[in-house]
């Protein structure tokens, strides 16, 4: 088990008589990035927090870095690191006065505080605003910070909870910049995530829904081996008004833009690409392309979720 930092075995939280995390089961290895995907409500943030000593399990056992997160959250909180969902630093100290204050937490003396702040600031790039009041900066300025604070004292297991919501695209290249290098030195990279082009970056991944797995494997897995439907892509002028009349088809199962694309899930390929041009020709249309794309790990998790909740059984083309 040395190269497990997370295991975990049937974990279950209940709130009252609902069940946010429903006996979940699943490994991390070391210096994995292992993306915890799903919707909002999914369980998600939850599951992070048992991870973290925050919240105890009602059922199940698990070990983060080798301490029981039944028995040694203290041990935990110290171990790792974690970046809440909800801005969790000091808005009325500065930006440095932040990273000493997240370094007593952590116990760094004070001789190798110093050289560590200093690499927290460089690291964030934020050496501009080091003696600025924490509440003046941006949100992605205030995100570059938290990350900062919470891999200040060097853990080895890091957990992020949607990590760059809210922030522009660049600074979100930034964060998985700087999580790349993290992972690549060892450290263990737990994140959730919303935005699927981001979980694209992840080694291994996992879905949850209703506070169930419904999924797991790499991207690529993800694509191929648990999309059990074909994913058409749709090039048409004035594609909007083209959605209802697609969904009315009986070989389409679901319709949705992607850019000024349309993305079509259909059940097979080779029947549905002839009635939708035939539809298309009889409607008039012309310049339009329909071609059968490897779905987008969007695609399948919209696939996976419909088909769980129509009860379907949930098995890769593997098996």
């Amino acid at each position: 088990m040395a190269d497990i930092a997370v295991s975990v075995q049937s974990l279950e939280k209940k709130f009252g008589a609902f069940v946010a995390v429903n006996k979940i089961s699943f490994e991390v290895k070391r210096g994995e990035i292992f993306g915890f995907l799903g919707p909002n409500g999914a369980g998600k943030s939850t599951t992070i927090r048992m991870l973290c000593g925050i919240i105890t399990p009602t059922s199940g056992s698990g070990r983060v870095g080798g301490f029981d997160i039944n028995k040694q959250q203290e041990e935990i909180k110290q171990y790792i690191g974690y970046m809440s969902q909800k801005f969790s630093l000091y808005d009325d100290l500065t930006v440095e006065e932040n990273i000493n204050f997240y370094g007593g937490i952590y116990k760094i003396p004070q001789a190798k505080l110093k050289a560590r702040k200093e690499e927290i600031i460089k690291l964030a790039d934020i050496e501009p605003f080091r003696n600025r009041l924490t509440k003046t900066l941006s949100g992605g300025w205030k995100q570059r910070l938290a990350l900062g604070c919470a891999i200040i004292h060097e853990p080895k297991i890091i957990f992020l909870d949607e990590p760059t919501s809210g922030v522009d695209p660049i600074t979100r290249n930034n964060f998985w910049a700087i999580i790349k290098d993290m992972a690549k030195s060892g450290v263990t990279v737990f994140v959730t995530t919303h935005y699927m082009d981001e979980a694209e970056n992840c080694d291994r991944m996992t879905l949850i829904y209703r506070g169930s797995i419904i999924a797991m494997g790499t991207p690529k897995e993800m694509k191929t081996d648990f999309m059990k439907n074909d994913v058409l892509e749709i090039d048409i002028p004035e594609s909007e008004s083209w959605m209802e009349r697609l969904k009315s088809l009986k070989v389409v199962k679901e319709a949705a833009l992607f850019g000024n694309s349309i993305h079509a899930v259909v059940l097979d390929s080779k029947e549905a690409i002839p009635e939708i041009k035939k539809l298309f020709t009889q409607g008039n249309a012309r310049d339009f392309s329909v071609i059968r794309i490897e779905p987008t790990l969007e695609d399948v998790f919209v696939s996976l979720i419909e088909n769980y909740d129509e009860g379907g059984k949930l098995e890769s083309k593997k098996s």
